[in-house]
């Protein structure tokens, strides 16, 4: 791993809490990811199983954990199966997890290689009721390959088809979306790394360059402060492309005059960052392109005050719709004759704001949370109002990620990565 060992107690008490929430006389079950073949004997880098790492700490292929906190015997209360390591493996692959390792990483005493699972688990099945299996149930999933948690789960209820089953994911739903402060500074270092790429690009960019040329700049400066790289596909899109919200070709010149969209962010020890900056190819905003930017910057900052404990998640959204209503009306993007007439069900302002403003951040760039439950404290926000505009060939987003606390306005995280205008012109001009 490139990045430092993080405490154990991270994984004791996430563990702690899951148990908790389980139910009476319970098992509970978690796979790491399969390593994805690509072609021939290449393969995906490997990206640990989200779940598993939050409970435990593991970040390797081929393990297992399982959690069974009324279990008779007290060393099978939480185990662990690994993938038996050897010199051969050491040599060829790098070197894995042995037992005593395992704990450290852990806090998990029993320790069993993968061999003897179904031996194991014999035992422990025979002596609970319900099993909890891991299901992906976040509501951006979309799901076609069958992974290593899906066919152990098959396999296990095939196995033991009298037990009562049991869901694990509104758990850690609830649990993952509350971040612990150890969960916190490691997002801080995430973001920390990603303003290092930033103003990195800030110095590099003038008319000419490639958005290619871009994201190489970026992923230079993750890579040599312990990111694995970029949290999620990068977007680097200058003028019109900016307009595709989704643009990842990142293979066309930045002309004078345009605008460059980027948005970027750096993980660090499999936490995500997710910031968007948008900034003038030649270091200038035009009055136009300025005053739209204002407008999206007012709206970023009136809606993460919003995001408070008790806030629903509709309620948030709505208000937020309102905000930028008021600015495109200012912009003269839209007139009143739109606002009243406009579709409930698809605002005036979505013609110009068509996406949503905030998600769930953490393990994951789009992370866990039930948006049907209030806002808490230490959940952590993106925020991130655009404005795109095809017709005049330049689009407008701004994103930072922020902490709700429980009394107050949260706290950014990217609260030292420049967004605003007079500083970007400034750093690129100096």
């Amino acid at each position: 791993m490139k990045y430092h060992q993080i405490d154990s107690a991270l994984y004791i008490k996430n563990r702690a809490n899951f148990m908790a929430k389980m139910k009476p006389n319970s098992l509970a079950v978690f796979n790491s990811n399969d390593i994805y073949p690509i072609s021939a004997d290449s393969t995906m880098p490997f990206q640990q199983h989200r779940d598993i790492l939050y409970l435990s700490g593991v970040d390797q292929e081929e393990s297992i954990l399982v959690m069974f906190p009324d279990a008779p015997h007290e060393k099978h209360r939480e185990v662990l199966f690994l993938k038996e390591t050897n010199d051969h493996i050491a040599v060829w692959e790098g070197e894995k997890l042995t037992k005593d390792r395992a704990l450290e990483v852990s806090g998990i005493k029993t320790v069993y290689w993968l061999q003897e699972m179904e031996k194991v688990m014999t035992e422990l099945m025979a002596q609970c009721d319900t099993v909890h299996i891991n299901t992906n149930e976040h509501y951006r999933a979309s799901i076609e390959t069958e992974t290593r948690e899906s066919r152990y789960t098959k396999w296990l209820l095939n196995k033991y088809p009298a037990h009562s089953v049991a869901k694990s994911n509104p758990i850690l739903q609830r649990l993952r979306s509350v971040k612990d402060p150890i969960e916190l500074d490691l997002l801080q270092k995430a973001c920390d790394i990603t303003e290092k790429g930033m103003r990195r690009v800030l110095g590099f960019v003038q008319p000419g360059v490639t958005e290619y040329e871009i994201e190489a700049e970026f992923m230079h400066e993750f890579l040599r402060n312990r990111s694995k790289g970029f949290a999620y596909t990068p977007i680097v899109a200058s003028g019109n492309n900016a307009n595709v919200l989704h643009y990842i070709e990142n293979n066309q010149p930045c002309n004078d005059g345009d605008l460059i969209l980027l948005d970027v962010g750096a993980e660090y020890a499999n936490y995500s960052s997710d910031m968007t900056r948008t900034i003038p190819v030649n270091g200038k905003f035009t009055k136009r392109q300025r005053a739209v930017y204002d407008a999206v910057n007012r709206v970023k900052n009136d809606a993460t005050k919003l995001l408070v404990p008790g806030t629903d998640w509709a309620d948030y959204h709505i208000e937020v719709g309102k905000l930028m209503t008021s600015e495109l009306l200012g912009l003269g993007l839209i007139d009143k004759d739109d606002v009243q007439n406009e579709d409930p069900n698809w605002p005036a302002y979505k013609k110009y704001f068509m996406h949503g403003t905030s998600h769930h951040m953490g393990l994951d760039t789009h992370d866990y949370g039930l948006l049907w439950e209030p806002m808490k404290a230490n959940m952590v926000f993106t925020v991130e109002p655009g404005i795109y505009i095809p017709e005049e060939g330049f689009g407008i987003r701004l994103e930072d990620d922020v902490v709700v606390q429980e009394h107050g306005e949260p706290f950014n995280l990217m609260r030292n990565i420049p967004i605003e205008a007079e500083e970007i012109e400034d750093l690129m001009n100096s």
